[in-house]
């Protein structure tokens, strides 16, 4: 054939055009049997068809005609909705709209319920395919044969941790100073506080109260600290002397004399007393020989507020006004490390009775802090910022955790797990600021001391039986309370209904 391509493509044209217009009903059929979309534009050999077979206008489908259901598509950021659980989606994105952020103790509590229920909380909500079907039968067998969630509760009887004290004493006339320390408690169960000019002495085992000392003229009591076998007690005064009483016969054995001001603080390493003074000074008594002054340690601008050795007595810790920490070696006079991150005066320190080398430190009101110090490396390994001034930090070696008192604006103990540092619970202490604290021999209770004249004891660390099957009495307030039960509240209103006197005086 001659004929021009171009031609018999118009010609093409023309005829399929002419058939739209005159033969509508032949549209139809001529549309269900052109060939698939596979076979246009691709003709046999020697085919002229497909020439213009590709380029063939294509009529509109009708609306009767069968659709072809699309295939599932998917995205990596849009999982298959159809498996998704959109309840708890939408709950969960309501509960995230929330203004008010989550705190430690929250989480942890979540945690730890969750845990108690046996609920996984890492559960997913959105899935990427639907789930292979199952029968009720397999469905049954895989929840009794899956392994419950490990719980950290214990199994037997929960601890239970009261925020009301289980017993009151009065206290009037404890003065008022964030730099004195005036609460000890002997390994002979017998507590020591200044009141004023006055120390008096309650035994914890019967209840017994006595005034040990009053001292004469204008001073006053600056602090008090019992030796390691709770046979003497170390009274630190406002004029610079430190006296040593024996307990038991309530008899003065000897004055040490030298400060040039106030004592407020001590602490003892078997026969060698520390003294803190308020000029900056730490002095080392020897209390076995007549010339008692043995070492004096210089390294503070101001008032000594925090003193206290280390149980093996190779190195102490002192913590003063000028926010300063300084860790001193036994056999030295200059402080082996000092650490300056606190803001504010430390007066809180306490050492770790299962790590030798762990030091916390407490400051003031405005630092609020307590940091923890290896005294090896001599590193800052964690901190806490309580919120409130910080006067005091107690140790438990049965729970692994630590005690810290407060002062202003909450006026509270707090209870802190470690290493997580997580709190547990806080306890309103007192109306005003805490400001002297102690531990009972048998770890169990802290007695609390504050200006508005009151003397509490609180039952925190209750000693775990070893059967792991409940928790095991304490017989320390047994014998102090008659007709009190044991681990019960028996303050109401700060009112103690007892046969004994309820106050110290």
């Amino acid at each position: 054939m001659s004929e021009n391509p171009q031609k018999i493509l118009y010609n093409s044209s023309n005829a399929v055009a002419g058939q739209m217009r005159t033969q509508p009903r032949a549209l139809k059929d001529e549309r269900l049997a052109r060939p698939s979309p596979r076979s246009v534009g691709r003709p046999g050999p020697g085919s002229a068809e497909g020439t213009t077979s590709a380029l063939r206008p294509t009529a509109p489908l009708s609306p009767r005609s069968k659709k072809t259901k699309p295939a599932a598509q998917y995205d990596r950021f849009i999982p298959n909705r159809s498996a998704m659980d959109m309840a708890s989606s939408q709950f969960n994105i309501a509960r995230a709209d929330s203004d008010i952020p989550l705190d430690g103790a929250s989480i942890a509590y979540q945690e730890e319920v969750a845990r108690a229920c046996g609920v996984s909380i890492n559960k997913r909500i959105l899935k990427f395919k639907e789930e292979a079907p199952t029968s009720e039968k397999d469905d049954l067998r895989q929840v009794y044969s899956r392994p419950a969630l490990k719980s950290s509760a214990p199994t037997g009887a929960k601890r239970r941790i009261l925020n009301t004290p289980e017993r009151v004493l009065d206290a009037p006339d404890l003065v008022d100073d964030y730099y004195l320390n005036l609460l000890d408690w002997s390994v002979g169960n017998a507590l020591a506080i200044g009141l004023d000019q006055s120390v008096y002495l309650w035994n914890a085992t019967t209840g017994d109260v006595s005034s040990l000392c009053q001292l004469e003229g204008e001073a006053y009591i600056a602090s008090v600290k019992w030796t390691a076998d709770g046979t003497y007690l170390a009274i630190g005064t406002s004029s610079g002397d430190v006296q040593i009483w024996d307990a038991e016969s309530q008899s003065k054995i000897r004055t040490m004399a030298g400060h040039q001001a106030r004592v407020g603080v001590m602490s003892w390493e078997r026969h060698v007393l520390s003294s803190g003074c308020q000029d900056g000074s730490i002095w080392n008594h020897d209390v076995r020989v007549a010339n008692h002054k043995t070492a004096e340690l210089i390294a503070h601008s101001s008032e000594v507020c925090g003193l206290t050795w280390r149980s093996d007595g190779a190195l102490l810790a002192s913590g003063g006004n000028d926010n300063l920490v300084n860790i001193w070696d036994a056999r030295s006079v200059v402080p082996k490390f000092t650490k300056a991150q606190h803001t504010a005066a430390v007066r809180a320190l306490a050492w770790s009775p299962w790590q030798l080398n762990l030091l916390a430190s407490g400051g003031g009101s405005y630092d609020r802090h307590v940091h923890f110090w290896n005294t090896t490396t001599t590193a800052r390994l964690n901190s806490i910022d309580t919120g409130s001034q910080v006067t005091s930090i107690q140790w438990s070696s049965e729970y692994r955790e630590l005690a810290t008192s407060h002062g202003f604006p909450h006026n509270h103990l707090a209870l802190w797990s470690y290493p997580s540092l997580t709190k547990i619970v806080d306890i309103p202490a007192h109306d005003t600021r805490v400001l002297h604290t102690a531990m009972s021999p048998d770890g169990q209770t802290i007695a609390t001391a504050a200006c508005d004249e009151s003397l509490k004891f609180w039952r925190i660390f209750e000693t775990r039986s070893k059967s792991g099957k409940g928790i095991k009495a304490s017989s320390l307030m047994a014998a102090a309370a008659p007709g009190a039960g044991v681990g019960t509240a028996a303050a109401i209103e700060g009112v103690l209904d007892m046969s004994r006197p309820s106050h110290i005086r």
